[in-house]
């Protein structure tokens, strides 16, 4: 079953249905709906029956995620994930004029002035999938923003595109991330200049004085030989995840910000999201206080 036909089911069961980073859907509550064997089929939606909230800042629905994985008989973090992938594409096709068309519900479509515009649609039938949650899982469920008659492959090859650039970057950053450990653990005393630009707030907090040098930017770290570092570097844990898919988006964002991260896979189900140091053990309870109120949440030392 496709993502938008769980989208308006949930619509219609709960009244009420947000996609994160786009606004939030609500079906006026005193509109009842026909049941699916009702033999009356002239049921017409009421005036205005839909709404719109537009908000950019919309956060993910808990309700609707946990809707999808009682349908597809996915785990949580992959039903997370197809939303967050649905309505990825679909931002993408509205920011390029291409509107968002789900069936039962309505179109949204961007204007000039940047916001969303909604219009309303036609009631459908929603029909509750009746297939064993085993078989479901194998069912096609590729994102349509249209009424599709025909196979449309410039769609198909855009996303293919996208996901292609995706695996690219996952694999420089993990040859990046490789080549800065083997650099940190070279065997003799070697000087390498400052790899990112950090953030001025989070030195300035780090630095305790104008004579500390434990975090410094554009200024060469001396790394010293290997029995002398092992008991000098620690890696701070800013946060866990329990996919890979959510540690590397969290990665992509905070590395924006001139920050050297490193993911940390614990098991199949557990990564986290780190900073090294290459400072004194004694530095570890300023540096997890620093990165607190810089990041916010419960940072602490992983030796």
């Amino acid at each position: 079953m496709k993502i938008e036909q769980l989208i308006v089911q949930y619509l219609y069961l709960n009244k009420q249905v947000t996609l994160q980073g786009i606004g939030t859907f609500k079906l006026d509550p005193s509109v009842i709906l026909p049941a699916e064997n009702d033999k009356d089929k002239d049921f017409a939606m009421p005036e205005n029956a839909f709404l719109f909230e537009y908000n950019l800042k919309a956060e993910e629905d808990g309700g609707l995620v946990k809707y999808i994985v009682d349908h597809t008989n996915k785990i949580l973090p992959l039903a997370s994930a197809d939303l967050d992938s649905y309505v990825m594409l679909a931002k993408q096709f509205l920011n390029i004029g291409k509107p968002l068309v789900i069936e039962g519900l309505g179109t949204v479509q961007k204007k000039q002035q940047g916001y969303y515009e909604f219009i309303p649609g036609h009631f459908i039938y929603p029909k509750i999938d009746d297939i064993p949650k085993q078989a479901r899982e194998k069912r096609d469920e590729s994102v349509s923003f249209e009424s599709e008659s025909k196979p449309n492959n410039s769609r198909r090859n855009l996303l293919v595109g996208i996901i292609a650039v995706v695996i690219v970057l996952g694999g420089l950053g993990i040859y990046y991330m490789l080549m800065d450990k083997k650099a940190s653990e070279s065997d003799s005393a070697t000087i390498y200049p400052s790899e990112a630009k950090a953030d001025s707030t989070l030195v300035d907090t780090l630095s305790s004085s104008t004579t500390d040098t434990t975090l410094k930017v554009a200024t060469p770290i001396v790394t010293t030989p290997p029995d002398q570092t092992d008991s000098n570097t620690f890696k701070i844990v800013l946060k866990n995840y329990a996919s890979r898919e959510l540690a590397d988006k969290a990665f992509k964002r905070l590395s924006t910000y001139g920050h050297k991260l490193l993911v940390i896979k614990v098991d199949s189900f557990q990564y986290q999201l780190a900073i090294p140091f290459n400072s004194p053990l004694s530095d570890t309870l300023r540096a997890k206080d620093s990165l607190r109120k810089f990041f916010g949440g419960k940072p602490y030392v992983k030796l």
